[in-house]
């Protein structure tokens, strides 16, 4: 039977990049294309060609992803790869942020993502093979203003991964744990109005979804643990980024 890969956020640039960096490389495979607003999706799918699945899901309410993944385990069976893009940020100052807005964030971004990867990995162990993609951010490693909510889901994520990378490995399991920084999408362009585009969210490297994917791939195919774009955004600056990013960095407009 041909592999079942499983992708959340596919009406978004990265989150469609990837399945079709994935379609390249697995050609044959069954995909599942997961996202609130599933016309794009649907568009992609009719791009890509071959067994694909859309699924209009809410992931604000991690019922409904678990009810898309038993949806579409009975239509391609186990699933052998989970890509978790879907997500979304804020910039608001802790306090103004409403709690209700700040809840679906960390449904989102952090417990639907973690939920799904609980649920999938099984299918993944009985098989002794499979691989998750957790499209975490670099704010989940330096520290922004105004996006109190947004850090700590993907650093919640991201550490969740690294070390779910480290137990799943023995089982023949890959996990790779994404770091972009700004990378060309409606969250990207959208977090620098909510920034004012100040001089240096006007100036930060931004990298392009397509090139990312490609990184992601690479990463899969070379069992490596991490892929970190733009290149800028070495782990060698990190040391640095948070002072300069809350020293010189744009504020939250309220």
């Amino acid at each position: 039977m041909s592999e079942h890969i499983f992708v959340t956020g596919t009406s978004g640039a990265i989150g469609g990049a990837l399945a079709r960096a994935l379609r390249r490389h697995e050609p044959r495979a069954r995909l599942t294309l997961v996202d609130v607003a599933p016309e794009p999706s649907r568009a992609l799918a009719s791009e890509l060609g071959g067994e694909i699945h859309v699924a209009a899901c809410d992931l604000s309410k991690s019922d409904q992803a678990m009810a898309a993944l038993e949806e579409a385990r009975g239509r391609f069976g186990p699933v052998h790869g989970l890509v978790n893009c879907a997500g979304f940020m804020e910039v608001r100052r802790f306090e103004r942020l409403p709690w209700a807005r700040a809840e679906a964030l960390l449904a989102v971004d952090l417990v639907s993502p973690l939920r799904l990867m609980h649920a999938a990995v099984p299918d993944m162990l009985a098989a002794r093979r499979g691989f998750v993609v957790n499209v975490a951010s670099m704010a989940g490693r330096v520290t922004l203003h105004g996006c109190a909510f947004y850090c700590a889901a993907k650093a919640g994520l991201a550490m969740a991964s690294e070390v779910a990378r480290r137990e799943l490995a023995p089982a023949g399991i890959s996990v790779v744990t994404v770091y972009p920084g700004a990378v060309q999408s409606e969250l990207e362009s959208r977090a620098r109005e909510q920034y004012g585009r100040k001089l240096l969210a006007r100036i930060i490297p931004t990298g392009k979804p397509e090139v990312l994917a490609d990184k992601v791939v690479d990463a899969l195919a070379m069992k490596r643990a991490r892929v970190v774009y733009p290149a800028s955004y070495s782990v060698g600056l990190l040391s640095v980024a948070s002072p300069i990013a809350l020293a010189f960095g744009p504020t939250a407009q309220d």
